[in-house]
């Protein structure tokens, strides 16, 4: 069993305690944590300055019948689900697909939430990363987080969550979609939506010298400092395009950007 003295311990060897961080967890990558999702919120508010996560709300989106091209999607292919579509509020749930802890982070007394109806942001102690994010930019808390020498942090998990790299394939010129959200009294055109992630654990040789390491509970936590992290994926697109995406044949945004 792994304790909040456990927690804090280990995460205190990664010397954050002055740094913002974005976090990404697989809570069952650490096996039983006494205390669960909470125990890790709050070790890692004992941990590090200040913390954001991605509290994403895909339940929101819609497919429309039809819509710009090369826009990485098949457009009147979800009916069904955009009768499921829920309109986006500040209290809705993140999407139970980024796991347990952004929900526990969200339901914090402390938090804040930025707006974002696609692409929130949940943060405590980040209040001004937050509110960076625009409709137009809703990458734009981990650029914020990056002038603030912030850091990732994979907790039990790889580089195939950490959405930091979408924020880096945007500066780097890569395609970016356009997605579209339900809201109380409209539907709102969402740009800025990245592509595909599955192929993006490919980037941890080259920021291996930016990463620091501990082993906590049966889980490998992973602290990669933001702004070299970029930096590798921006000179990698510059040299390779199509670095970082995924081999599936099936993936419609993976393909896009190969068409663009």
């Amino acid at each position: 069993m792994t304790n909040f003295s456990d927690l804090t311990t280990g995460l205190s060897k990664l010397g954050l305690s002055k740094n913002l961080v974005i976090a990404h967890a697989s809570l069952k990558a650490f096996g039983h944590i006494e205390g669960g999702a909470d125990s890790m919120v709050n070790a890692l508010l004992d941990s590090v300055r200040g913390v954001i996560m991605p509290t994403f709300t895909y339940m929101t989106m819609l497919n429309p019948e039809v819509g710009p091209p090369h826009n990485g999607i098949t457009y009147g292919s979800e009916t069904n689900l955009n009768k499921m579509a829920e309109a986006f509020h500040p209290n809705m749930p993140a999407d139970k697909m980024m796991g347990m802890l952004p929900e526990t982070l969200r339901k914090h007394p402390k938090a804040k939430r930025s707006m974002h109806p696609i692409q929130s942001f949940a943060g405590i102690r980040a209040d001004a990363i937050l509110n960076t994010q625009t409709i137009y930019n809703p990458l734009a808390p981990i650029g914020a987080l990056a002038d603030q020498d912030g850091w990732v942090l994979l907790l039990g998990v790889d580089h195939r969550v950490n959405t930091s790299i979408h924020y880096a394939e945007k500066l780097g010129g890569r395609l970016q979609f356009i997605r579209w959200a339900l809201m109380q009294d409209r539907v709102v055109e969402c740009p800025g939506f990245p592509g595909d992630s599955e192929g993006f654990e490919s980037i941890a040789p080259a920021v291996e010298k930016y990463t620091r390491r501990v082993q906590i509970g049966n889980a490998l936590v992973q602290a990669v400092h933001l702004k070299s992290l970029i930096k590798v994926v921006v000179d990698q697109l510059q040299q390779n395009p199509f670095a970082l995406l995924c081999q599936r044949p099936d993936c419609e945004r993976c393909t896009a950007v190969r068409w663009s």
